[in-house]
């Protein structure tokens, strides 16, 4: 949670928890809470998360994605990231998937600019709520069929 306003009180982790649990039990398409899993293991690796949004008044995908520190550095999250881009383009909703990480998230801006997303510029967001963070605005263009 370094970049994202750091370590979590036990009751803000069980909010974060409900939270991707209802949106992993959501019938109504609005996105959804996945495990990054090493196979044939089954070993957790981290998770991403794919969830509808408005940004600049147009509906759209967000994505953002944690992988334990052990396997940082890896590729774990660029793979996840593409798989989620996947699951957004064969869906069909929305034009765009973003993701917004800290400008000083060296690891997730590369992430981004791996799994092919563009980089429009900075940002100023809350994340959390009430926290105020530079971000870098990344977008995949989910209907474009040339491969990156």
């Amino acid at each position: 949670m370094e970049h994202l306003g750091g370590p979590e009180t036990e009751e803000q982790l069980d909010r974060r928890h409900r939270r991707y649990v209802d949106l992993s039990t959501d019938t109504t398409g609005r996105g959804r809470m996945s495990r990054i899993v090493l196979l044939p293991e089954e070993r957790a690796l981290g998770n991403i998360g794919l969830w509808v949004s408005t940004w600049q008044d147009e509906p759209v995908y967000e994505t953002g994605w944690a992988v334990l520190p052990g396997f940082q550095g890896r590729g774990v999250a660029t793979l996840a990231a593409r798989a989620v881009a996947e699951r957004a383009r064969a869906a069909g909703l929305h034009r765009h998937l973003y993701a917004f990480p800290s400008v000083e998230n060296a690891a997730s801006n590369a992430v981004c600019r791996k799994a092919g997303f563009d980089l429009l510029g900075e940002q100023d967001l809350e994340y959390p709520p009430g926290r105020p963070m530079r971000c870098n605005v990344w977008r995949l263009d989910l209907g474009a069929t040339e491969a990156r």
